[in-house]
């Protein structure tokens, strides 16, 4: 069993760690820009536009490796998002 004392311990070897990137990129110069997800591939939104979520949600499936539960959730979410 984990122990408060062993999770707060590692909150803060998150933290330290999540500020030696900030620096690393600060010095570097650099931006971090995340790689899109699955959601934002042009295949799923293109199935969901024409109305095909179950291929919509296969080809989520294939990038993701998602369940079945978790990949018709996020194909529902980017069609709401899509506003349809």
């Amino acid at each position: 069993m984990v122990t408060d004392a062993e999770i707060g311990a590692l909150r803060m070897r998150v933290l330290e760690l999540e500020g030696q990137v900030a620096f690393l990129y600060q010095h570097l110069g650099v931006t971090y820009i995340p790689k899109p997800g699955p959601e934002a591939d042009p295949r799923v939104i293109e199935q969901i536009k024409k109305g095909n979520l179950i291929e919509a949600i296969k080809i989520y499936r294939e990038l993701s490796g998602s369940s079945l539960a978790e990949a018709k959730s996020a194909v529902e979410k980017v069609k709401a998002q899509l506003g349809m």
